[in-house]
């Protein structure tokens, strides 16, 4: 059980493929805290527009179409899923080719962005109602926008040709370096090492030697 002087905010970011999801679970399982994929949260909501017919060429078009979106939260086992009209679209849904070929361009849209800030930072209360020990949010801006006041700020990276055999062996076909390149430059909540977070380079280990360095840094022996 966790009470409000225990209860940890921990951001994890980094680019594609650099190890955010397999890690964030990984010390959810090990911590007992509520797990959240805001990457998982755009590509939802890009297969939810991309079915309106949305277009991310016309901005001015998108604030509207959300109106008719209503957000929601349903776990499955430890990790905070969100809803779009009461639906959480399937995994290989929110990872086709349509949708990775348009997640960026939607995500850099500041309408698309602010519509999800509260219900991002309320994932926190939805944990800590839970009763979990904290809460781990992964994404590109979670230690610099979403929780600039984290307990712990963690910057994942790993050299290009490692991203991409990763990426490959999860089947996905999308380009890491133009993904990486349109977060980096966009104009709102650019991908960035927050100032202040503890970056780990996981090119030269595996999942467990990044979990294990991670715990130690959270729970200090």
């Amino acid at each position: 059980m966790s009470n409000t002087e225990t209860f940890k905010i921990i951001a994890m970011d980094g680019g594609a493929a650099v190890g955010k999801s397999s890690t964030s679970k990984g010390l959810a399982e090990r911590l007992n805290l509520m797990h959240v994929d805001t990457g998982a949260h755009y590509r939802t909501l890009t297969h939810a527009l991309l079915q309106t017919g949305a277009d991310p060429a016309k901005p001015e078009t998108i604030p509207s179409a959300l109106t008719r979106l209503e957000l929601g939260t349903t776990l499955q086992g430890r990790s905070a899923k969100l809803s779009v009209n009461g639906t959480v679209p399937a995994d290989a849904d929110i990872r086709s080719p349509e949708v990775n070929a348009a997640v960026s361009t939607f995500a850099a849209l500041p309408s698309l962005r602010s519509f999800l800030f509260e219900y991002q930072r309320g994932q926190s209360a939805i944990a800590r109602d839970r009763a979990y020990a904290g809460l781990i949010m992964e994404g590109r801006d979670i230690g610099s926008v979403i929780f600039p006041d984290a307990d712990h700020r963690f910057f994942l990276y790993a050299d290009e040709a490692t991203r991409t055999a990763r990426r490959a062996k999860e089947g996905q076909t999308d380009s890491i370096a133009a993904r990486d390149q349109m977060d980096s430059n966009r104009k709102t909540a650019p991908l960035v090492c927050p100032e202040g977070a503890i970056q780990i380079d996981t090119t030269p280990l595996t999942l467990e030697e990044v979990i294990e360095t991670i715990t130690r840094l959270i729970q200090p022996a």
